[in-house]
Parts: C-alpha cells; sequence; structure tokens
C-alpha cells in the first residue's frame, strides 16, 4: 500500500458522507484533535524517561485519552454525524472527573492563576492543556456552522481541565512548586 493517494492534490479531502476543502472547519477541529494527540504522545514520552517518581498511573491514562482522542476524531469525521455510530460517550466525561479529583487531591492549595512550566513534563501536560482549549474551540465553531456531536464538546471541556490538574501533580510528584501569576487576585477555592 501507497502512503501517498493524490487525492488531496487539488486541496480537498475525504469525510464520512462527502468530500471538503482541507480547510473545511469540520477537518480543522479533527486536524486540531490530532495535533493534541501528538503532545500527549510528547508528554507521554517525557515521562516514561522520568525516574524520580512513579508515573505508570498517569502513562496508561494518556495512552486511553490517545485512544479517545481518535475517538473524538472519527466522531468529527461524519458531515451528519449518526448517534448510534458515537464513539464517544458521557461516561468518558465522567470518568475524567474522576481523574481530576484524584490528581486534584496530591496537589497543594490553589488561590492564584499559575504560569505554565515547572519540570518538563508539567510545562509539556500545559501545552497539551492549551492545544486541547483550542481544539474545544474549533468545535464549538464546528457545532455553530454544521452538525457536530455534543459529547466531543464536554469531553474536550472535561480533558482540558485534567491536563492542568495533572501538569499540578507532576510538579507536585517532583517537589516543584506551582508559579503563581504574581499580579493576579485570589480567585480559586478548593471544591469540598
Amino acid at each position: 500500500m501507497k502512503i501517498y493517494t493524490r487525492t488531496g492534490d487539488e486541496g480537498k479531502t475525504s469525510v464520512i458522507g462527502g468530500r471538503v476543502k482541507k480547510d473545511d472547519t469540520r477537518v480543522e477541529a479533527y486536524g486540531t484533535i490530532d495535533e493534541l494527540n501528538s503532545f500527549v504522545g510528547q508528554a507521554a514520552s517525557v515521562l516514561a524517561r522520568e525516574t524520580t517518581a512513579n508515573w505508570e498511573d498517569l502513562l496508561e491514562r494518556l495512552t486511553l485519552i490517545q485512544h479517545e482522542l481518535f475517538d473524538c476524531g472519527s466522531d468529527l469525521c461524519y458531515a451528519n454525524p449518526e448517534p448510534e455510530k458515537m464513539k464517544v460517550t458521557p461516561s468518558m466525561t465522567e470518568r475524567l472527573e474522576g481523574w481530576i479529583d484524584h490528581y486534584e487531591a496530591q496537589t497543594p492549595p490553589i488561590t492564584k492563576f499559575i504560569l505554565p512550566g515547572g519540570g518538563e513534563a508539567a510545562s509539556l501536560l500545559h501545552v497539551c492543556r492549551t492545544v486541547c482549549r483550542r481544539a474545544e474551540r474549533r468545535v464549538v465553531t464546528l457545532a455553530e456552522e454544521q452538525p457536530c456531536p455534543d459529547e466531543v464538546r464536554k469531553y474536550l471541556n472535561r480533558l482540558s481541565d485534567f491536563f492542568f490538574t495533572v501538569a499540578r501533580a507532576a510538579n507536585a510528584r517532583l517537589g516543584l512548586l506551582d508559579v503563581e501569576y504574581e499580579r493576579g487576585a485570589p480567585v480559586f477555592r478548593r471544591r469540598s
């Protein structure tokens, strides 16, 4: 099998239900999710070589998230989404909430905005967070213009919260403090 097909040489690509321009809002949305997936893979690679803490739990979850990001892209590939064929489910979003609670318990209290950074793994997880937010924005735009499965947007919204939380947890596991935005006022309170 050849990797190149030449079918996209005129600036169009296939989606389930037809062909669209490569800069179509739908393609931009699932393309941004693909970009996010690449950054998740990079973050996992950095964690895998980190020896100062045990990362097995997070590595396992990041791998599952990579599969679920493919599910998100698959769901967005439908020009006219068919509910019975969608792969992203509310249970996936709910599971992220449980993981967020788990990792948030490992972090020191937060009251102010923090600067993205700390250790290399945390920095990459913050990159994942920001790319995830962009993917979510692309999905919101898509939903305003064309049929779009709602659950993908909800999943991405929660996933960005997950990346924020695990970036902080990664720093905490390494004994690194998050750097607070110094001109910010207290804005966060721990949920009970």
